[in-house]
């Protein structure tokens, strides 16, 4: 089982974005993503980490991921495959279509204290776009 650690931030809300993704792979060894998302809304770019780490999941061949968030918006979202915004609904739709091709998938909310390597990797990427 892969354990992966995304999170998304914005300076403003919408405002310079990025995704941090943090990858516990079954070797031991890590993996450190930063990605610059431009101009959105942290909920935006929230669902831009997931979709980001997802991707990395499919390219590397994963089949068994367990995802850890402290966006509780992300975690209730993928559990009822469902947002109540439908702002967010094309996000979503993607993210699941990426979550279906996994022989098991696993979402966890997680307090921000225990996300912080992915929370510093976002703040990482804001900084990168400016």
């Amino acid at each position: 089982m892969i354990d992966v650690y995304i999170d998304g931030a914005s300076a403003g809300d919408p405002g310079p974005s990025g995704a941090g993704i943090f990858i516990n792979y079954k070797d031991g060894s890590v993996g450190h993503y930063s990605i610059p998302l431009g101009h959105m809304s942290n909920h935006e770019a929230e669902y831009e980490a997931l979709l980001h780490a997802l991707k990395i999941c499919n390219e590397k061949g994963f089949k068994q991921v367990s995802f850890r968030t402290d966006s509780q918006l992300i975690d209730q979202a993928v559990e009822k495959r469902y947002v109540k915004n439908k702002r967010y609904n094309r996000y979503l739709e993607e993210a699941l279509v990426y979550i279906d091709e996994f022989d098991l998938f696993f979402m966890k909310w997680v307090p921000s204290k225990q996300n912080k390597d992915a929370d510093q990797l976002a703040r990482r990427a804001i900084q990168q776009a400016k």
